[in-house]
């Protein structure tokens, strides 16, 4: 795989996917200025809330509010989760760039992620994209496919199971299909063969990787899916996140590890290490004393960290 021109686009979501996965509420002035630290440290993709009634999520209550703030800062991708056509109405007219539709792969837990059975899910998929052409011909809409790789609640996940799903979504029209492992099942070989295979059925509509590191195996599935080709990857500042809705799932991986191991195999992420960790300060001034995880923050940055990314970057190729 040749790295030398490579451009990966790292989409942060820990504004949406990991304050809404932890029980205390960070004020609106907190988020706000925790997405501008981000922003400044090169992020350009943030998925910055949940489209979703107060009373199911009070954490994503002022959704509205930070989507305007975000829509303020030059050059940013503003992205939202939206569960079904009423939150897609909401997100559309807020003016966000992107949003994602949660699609699960299993009945079991699409029933208990958006209390709908598939065929609803597709459905109200089929809805959001012809209001989309209609009204927002703009906005990118994404199918994230939740539990792609083995589901907490069905148990093994049919890779030919989740193709089929991913197909059905791309017939209702979406712009990506994403894959995600919502209870840290994946393993490497698994997801280099189901993204291979994404991309043979998708085409240029296959989309990225959202990795959770329930069971340590993240990092080790980023480049897995990095050899099959994915070029876009969620992460969540200090591994904040979950599915409260897929038992034992615990965060996602964490965004200033994900730049590190990226940077240091030669690829851009414009992402800035030390500005994110002005950001991360601004994440536990938000959220004093909610732990916060992360191997780079804990040791720091090798001393000959920049003279190694930039030496990986005139290699030619990686294998």
């Amino acid at each position: 795989m040749n790295t030398s021109n490579a451009v990966l686009l790292i989409s942060e979501v820990g504004p949406r996917d990991g304050l809404q996965s932890i029980a205390r509420t960070m004020s609106t002035p907190d988020k706000c200025r925790w997405i501008s630290a981000l922003h400044a440290a090169g992020l350009r993709e943030i998925e910055v809330g949940s489209f979703v009634p107060a009373s199911l999520l009070p954490q994503m209550a002022d959704v509205k509010a930070v989507v305007e703030h975000a829509l303020g800062l030059p050059g940013l991708q503003v992205a939202a989760l939206v569960p079904n056509l009423r939150g897609a109405v909401a997100a559309f007219e807020a003016g966000v760039h992107k949003v994602t539709v949660p699609v699960s792969v299993t009945e079991a837990h699409s029933l208990a992620n958006v209390r709908k059975t598939r065929d609803q899910v597709m459905s109200e998929l089929a809805s959001i994209m012809a209001l989309k052409r209609e009204r927002f011909p703009g906005v990118v809409v994404e199918a994230g496919m939740s539990v792609a790789f083995g589901c907490t609640l069905a148990g093994r996940v049919e890779e030919a199971e989740t193709l089929r799903m991913c197909g059905r979504a791309a017939e209702a029209g979406v712009d990506e299909v994403g894959l995600s492992d919502t209870s840290g099942y994946a393993q490497p070989r698994q997801v280099h063969r189901l993204f291979r295979a994404l991309q043979t059925t998708l085409g240029e509509r296959a989309g990225g990787a959202h990795f959770h590191n329930t069971r340590g195996q993240g990092l080790a599935n980023v480049v897995a899916a990095l050899d099959a080709g994915v070029t876009t990857f969620d992460a969540s500042q200090g591994g904040l996140g979950g599915c409260p809705y897929a038992p034992g799932a615990s965060g996602n991986i964490v965004t200033e590890d994900l730049v590190f191991l990226l940077e240091s195999m030669g690829y851009e992420t414009g992402v800035d290490l030390q500005r994110m960790a002005a950001a991360r300060a601004c994440l536990q001034a938000g959220l004093v004393g909610e732990p916060l995880y992360g191997m780079v923050a804990e040791a720091g940055l090798p001393k000959d960290f920049l003279y190694a990314r930039e030496s990986e970057r005139k290699t030619t190729s990686y294998d």
